[in-house]
C-alpha cells in the first residue's frame, strides 16, 4: 500500500509546524483536512499557513472554495484523494495535516457516508422539538452530542444538525474500520499540555484580532451573511458577527471567540482520543519521534508488499 503520514490534533497544537519540518525531511507535501481553510480569503480567522511559514513546501486543499458557496465532506474527499495521487505520482510523499476528523476518518477509511444507522423516532422528536422551541434549542443539543461537527454545519441548516445529532444517537462507532482503505495511513499527534494549550489558544485569538479579524470578516463574511453556508460557522466569524450587531462588547466578544475556541479544541482532542491508531507525540520530541516512527512504519510497510 502507498504511505501516507496523518498530524492530526487540535487547533493550536502544533500540526502545521511538524507537517513542514517533516515535509522538508521527508520529501513531501502537505495536504490540508481543515474544513475552514478550504475557504478562500479567510486566511486570519482560520489561521491558514502563509508563504513565509510554508516555507517552500508546496500545500494543497488550501483556499479551493469561494466563502458564498457551499462545501461539503464530499467535496474534500475529492479534491483531498486528488492531490495525495498527485504527490504519489511525482515521487513525493503526502503528509495530511489537520484538525477536522471526519475529514481525516473519510479519508482513510476509518468513516464511511452510508455508514450510520438512521432512526425516524429520533428524527421525529427532534424535529417536533424545533418546531416547539425553535432553532437555539435544536442547536444546543447539537453542541452538547454532535459538537465535532460544528464548523461544519451551519445554525440555520436544521436538517443537517438533525441529522447529525441522529447519528451521534445511533451510536455509529468512529474507530471502527468500515471499509479497506487504499492507504498505509500513519496516524501521528502532538500530546501538548491541556493548559498549555488552552494559553496557546488565547494567545492565538490575540494575534488574530491584531493582524485585522474584524476587517477580514467585513470585508468577506458581511456581504454573503444572508447565505446558508457552512462559512458563516467558523469559529471567529460568528462572534464577530455579534459584535458588528451590538450583541456584544469587543471583549465579550474576543471572550466568546476564546472559550468557543477552547470547546472545540476539547472536542476534537476527545475524537481523536478515539482513534487507537495515533501515536502521541511528546511535545518536546516531536519531530524527532515522528521520523523515527515514519521510519519504522513505511520499512515495514515495504517489506509486507
Amino acid at each position: 500500500m502507498k504511505n501516507i503520514i496523518v498530524i492530526a490534533g487540535a487547533t493550536a497544537s502544533g500540526k502545521t509546524s511538524l507537517a513542514i519540518k517533516l515535509a522538508k525531511a521527508f520529501d513531501g507535501e502537505v495536504v490540508s483536512a481543515d474544513s475552514m481553510q478550504v475557504y478562500k480569503n479567510m486566511d486570519i480567522g482560520t489561521a491558514k499557513p502563509d508563504d513565509e511559514e510554508m516555507d517552500g513546501i508546496r500545500h494543497h486543499m488550501l483556499s479551493v472554495a469561494d466563502p458564498g458557496d457551499g462545501y461539503s465532506a464530499k467535496d474534500y474527499l475529492d479534491g483531498a484523494k486528488c492531490a495525495i495521487e498527485d504527490i504519489l505520482s511525482r515521487g513525493k510523499l503526502p503528509i495530511v495535516a489537520g484538525g477536522t476528523g471526519m475529514y481525516l476518518d473519510l479519508l482513510t477509511g476509518r468513516m464511511d457516508f452510508d455508514a450510520p444507522a438512521s432512526d425516524e423516532k429520533v428524527r421525529s422528536s427532534l424535529t417536533a422539538l424545533y418546531e416547539e422551541k425553535g432553532i437555539d434549542a435544536l442547536y444546543e443539543i447539537f453542541l452538547a452530542e454532535a459538537g465535532e461537527y460544528e464548523g461544519k454545519i451551519h445554525k440555520n441548516d436544521v436538517k443537517r444538525i438533525i441529522r447529525a445529532i441522529e447519528r451521534a444517537r445511533c451510536g455509529f462507532v468512529k474507530d471502527t474500520k468500515i471499509k479497506e482503505n487504499e492507504y498505509n495511513s500513519i496516524w501521528l499527534a502532538i500530546d501538548i499540555d491541556r493548559e498549555r494549550l488552552y494559553n496557546r489558544i488565547d494567545k492565538r485569538v490575540d494575534v488574530m484580532l491584531e493582524r485585522g479579524l474584524l476587517e477580514e470578516v467585513e470585508k468577506v463574511i458581511v456581504p454573503i451573511r444572508d447565505k446558508c453556508t457552512t462559512s458563516l460557522a467558523g469559529i471567529g466569524y460568528k462572534e464577530v458577527l455579534m459584535y458588528f450587531d451590538g450583541d456584544i462588547t469587543y471583549e465579550e466578544m474576543s471572550l466568546l471567540i476564546k472559550k468557543r475556541s477552547r470547546n472545540y479544541a476539547k472536542r476534537q482532542l476527545t475524537w481523536f482520543r478515539r482513534n487507537k491508531d495515533i501515536c502521541w507525540l511528546n511535545e518536546e520530541r516531536a519531530f524527532d519521534e515522528a521520523v523515527k516512527i515514519i521510519k519504522e512504519r513505511t520499512i515495514n510497510n515495504e517489506n509486507s508488499n
